[in-house]
């Protein structure tokens, strides 16, 4: 072999000793058992089920994440959010309507809901303006704004309600009841639930950052002690007694106004009636003395001589028929114009028609 060639060989030799080569990774011997890992992998989903780093925030609610005891300001939306166990957690807060209902007697079918969101309180005893006890029956709406949910809950914690809107409703209502007397109670009964609902309104807004919506507000009932009931009713009789009366008086009067209207009518009638006789007299007798004027000034000489011809000749020709009729003649000496025949039972006149 040369030489050159065997120092190659030599000096390639030595490189390939001097060349660095890492160690193999070998995992533990705990890992290399398969029944090892399913453990280990077991008890991770252990731990997971049983510290359950996530939850699930339903709509008409908001969490409230608190790490290390300190909330959060923003709150967490509806959907599925995680978090560190131990270190963190969250509080649920429900955001839909709530109601409160006051009431004196809880009947089974008006329970609180499984939901919590309607709860029912005793009515509200109040005192009137003179001091007669009074109790009021309401309902009042309302829900909690999300983004102040967590200023609520860290202010007056989860029992909110009973700090925020009981109080207020029973404040404004003893001071709205309180000024009337209990008799107008009845009478003013919009006045008094228009009152209260501004008032609850306005309360709820003049709380810090305004964290309650309010929603709706309805005047059940007022419940007024039994004497001062049989006192309206009487009133109330009166009253009706008092209407009644002036109704019928009024009844009478329109029927008086009736009467005299109707007996008023007829003397109309009649004395209208009589004026149209009087009247188609009047107008009968002017034209009848109209035509007979228009007839005298007709009745000339003339006419009267044309008469006299025509009327002879008529009785030249009834002499010629029946000779034996008797003629009479009419003073003055005009033409005989009444002729009679005797020979038959029956007797004719005839009528010259002499004007």
């Amino acid at each position: 072999m040369p030489a050159d060639l065997n120092g190659w060989n030599s000096q390639n030799n030595n490189q390939n000793q001097n060349k660095f080569e890492p160690p193999k990774f070998e995992p533990p011997k705990f890992l290399k058992n398969s029944g090892s890992l399913i453990i280990i992998v077991a008890v991770l989903i252990f731990l997971g089920i049983l510290f359950r780093p996530w939850i699930i925030i339903n709509e008409g609610e908001v969490g409230i994440l608190a790490t290390t005891g300190k909330f959060s300001k923003e709150p967490l939306n509806p959907g599925m959010h995680f978090y560190v166990p131990l270190i963190q957690k969250v509080i649920i807060v429900d955001t839909k309507v709530h109601m409160i209902t006051y009431k004196r007697n809880q009947e089974m079918g008006s329970m609180p809901d499984r939901y919590g969101t309607i709860k029912i309180y005793p009515a509200i005893n109040v005192l009137d303006a003179r001091g007669l006890p009074i109790q009021v029956e309401l309902s009042v709406s309302y829900k909690l704004d999300p983004k102040k949910a967590a200023f609520v809950i860290k202010t007056y914690g989860l029992n909110w309600e009973d700090k925020i809107i009981n109080p207020i409703v029973r404040d404004v209502v003893r001071n709205v009841i309180g000024k009337y007397p209990a008799e107008e109670l009845p009478m003013k009964r919009n006045e008094i639930a228009t009152k209260i609902e501004n008032q609850i309104r306005s309360a709820l807004e003049s709380i810090a950052q305004k964290p309650v919506i309010f929603e709706s507000f309805q005047l059940r009932d007022i419940v007024l002690p039994q004497n001062i009931k049989q006192q309206i009713e009487r009133v109330q009789i009166a009253k009706q007694e008092s209407v009644r009366a002036k109704y019928e008086v009024l009844r009478a009067k329109q029927e008086a106004q009736k009467e005299a209207a109707i007996a008023q009518g007829k003397a109309n009638a009649i004395k209208i009636e009589a004026q149209g006789k009087a009247d188609a007299k009047l107008i009968e007798a002017k034209a009848q003395a109209k035509a007979n004027e228009l007839i005298s000034k007709s009745l000339t000489t003339e006419l009267l001589k044309l008469k006299q011809i025509e009327m002879q000749g008529k009785f030249n020709d009834a002499l010629k028929q029946n000779p034996n009729a008797k003629i009479f003649l009419m003073p003055g000496g005009v033409v005989p114009n009444i002729w009679m025949n005797v020979d038959k039972d029956s007797q004719k006149v005839i009528s010259s028609g002499k004007n």
